[in-house]
């Protein structure tokens, strides 16, 4: 292990240390990026449809505020703001094809759980994060050689949605590409339990 993070966890005694092949599961990194390739997809047809033919010299009809207009290579005024919003739409596509692409390659550094927390060293620096702190929601896929275990934390962020409730999503910390997945996975339950901050339910006997 790195000698930074060696100093950090000092005398601590370690449950497991694993180096992670990758930042994000193949599975979430691979859905970015099939979305952001619909987005542009999708995107291009307003690209081809109102700029295709100013780039070929032609000019474009169509409708603003119920008034037919028209734009041209001489008169590029009327079709400024709908190359703007499309040209915005172009850019989160990329953006988030960029990132889906990076998260695809991105290492997930080091993974050390002591008895406390869980210690995460990634591009030289170190996050540790007490076992209190996760909701002991754990998925784990993958075999005994390889495999990903996500743990759900108790922060998180209220989604808001178009056509539907807003809903509650959980933050979530990856340890993906590692070996002895599944003994590690009970290792980071019997911690979270351990710690868990919530106070145990009590019998009450009603005479």
């Amino acid at each position: 292990m790195p000698t930074d993070l060696m100093s950090n966890l000092g005398s601590e005694s370690k449950d497991f240390a694993v180096k992670a092949n990758r930042a994000q599961p193949f599975k979430n990194s691979f859905s970015l990026i099939l979305f952001s390739l619909f987005w542009l997809g999708f995107t291009s047809i307003f690209v081809f449809a109102f700029l295709g033919p100013i780039f070929q010299g032609r000019e474009v009809h169509f409708t603003s505020n119920d008034v037919p207009t028209v734009a041209g290579p001489g008169n590029l005024g009327p079709i400024i703001v709908p190359a703007l919003v499309i040209g915005l739409f172009v850019l989160i596509g990329l953006a988030l094809l960029g990132f889906g692409l990076y998260s695809l390659f991105s290492r997930g550094g080091y993974f050390v759980g002591t008895p406390t927390r869980l210690v995460n060293f990634h591009k030289g620096s170190i996050r540790s994060i007490d076992w209190e702190l996760f909701s002991g929601d754990i998925v784990v896929n993958g075999n005994s050689q390889k495999g990903n275990i996500s743990l759900g934390m108790r922060t998180g962020k209220i989604v808001t949605r178009k056509n539907g409730p807003d809903s509650y999503v959980p933050d979530m910390i990856y340890i993906s590409g590692i070996p002895n997945v599944f003994e590690i996975e009970q290792i980071c339950r019997k911690r979270i339990k351990e710690n868990d901050p919530t106070p145990p339910a009590t019998e009450i006997n009603v005479p």
